[in-house]
């Protein structure tokens, strides 16, 4: 899973993007918020949890920043509201299963899709998921106490530098560097005490490929990952032919 031991003061991360995505957010939040906010009854405790968590990290962490709230608002969307980062809340019953979310910023998928499924039914469409990691998941979320948090990295490169992306449409390869962006995602993993959920945030950085190439190191080893995912994750990724119309801009100068 690539986790690291994360120290609490770094849960969340504010930069001087956070006025930017955060006006973002509220747009979604008022002009689509069928698409950026699933919720159930049950996840409702767990996110009154996760709410005064957050206030008391932002007291501890970032004084500063005055905390608006909104009577209105339920809790996950409140914190989203905060934050730069995107939260999901996971819980157990019969399974691991996702029941409350605010995913403004998601890498091309459907959170209306996710909401009530397990673990194993959100990662679905990742190929090699079910063979390679459900297991590990599970039983990493099992033993996860509130005195242990962790955290990882994903990135992958699309066509696209908007933060928002729901749907897969992806275009054919293209060789200007321009048109694609390198994102990472920071996620981050812990168990709340009192309802023992699960809180898995999401920050993304997206710079443009344009703008990295400028490293002939970082771009080789861009390509290479890329060129030896295996064949499913490649189509999944939306990447098959792109890097070889990648290297020919790049040899092209």
């Amino acid at each position: 899973m690539g986790l690291r031991p994360l120290d609490l003061a770094h849960w969340l991360e504010i930069d001087e993007q956070r006025d930017i995505e955060l006006a973002q957010k509220e747009d979604l939040l008022e002009r689509v918020p069928d698409l950026v906010v699933a919720t159930q009854a049950q996840g409702l405790a767990a996110s009154e949890e996760l709410l005064v968590h957050a206030a008391e990290w932002f007291r501890n962490y970032a004084p500063s920043i005055a905390l608006a709230s909104r009577p209105d608002d339920h809790p996950v969307v409140q914190v989203a509201r905060w934050s730069q980062e995107d939260f999901c809340v996971l819980e157990y019953s019969d399974a691991w299963r996702l029941t409350a979310a605010c995913v403004c910023f998601p890498s091309r998928w459907d959170l209306r899709s996710k909401i009530g499924q397990t673990l194993d039914a959100i990662h679905e469409p990742v190929p090699g998921y079910d063979i390679t990691l459900a297991s590990t998941t599970s039983k990493f979320f099992d033993r996860l106490k509130p005195e242990r948090a962790f955290w990882r990295l994903n990135w992958t490169l699309l066509d696209s530098g908007t933060l928002h992306q729901p749907f897969a449409e992806r275009r054919p390869p293209d060789g200007d560097l321009g048109k694609w962006f390198f994102r990472v995602e920071r996620q981050t993993l812990r168990a709340l005490p009192e309802t023992a959920a699960v809180i898995f945030t999401i920050r993304n950085y997206v710079t443009s490929l344009q703008e990295l190439a400028t490293s002939a190191e970082f771009m080789e080893h861009l390509l290479l990952g890329i060129e030896t995912a295996p064949v499913a994750m490649q189509q999944y990724k939306g990447w098959v032919g792109v890097a070889d119309v990648l290297r020919a801009a790049i040899a092209a100068g």
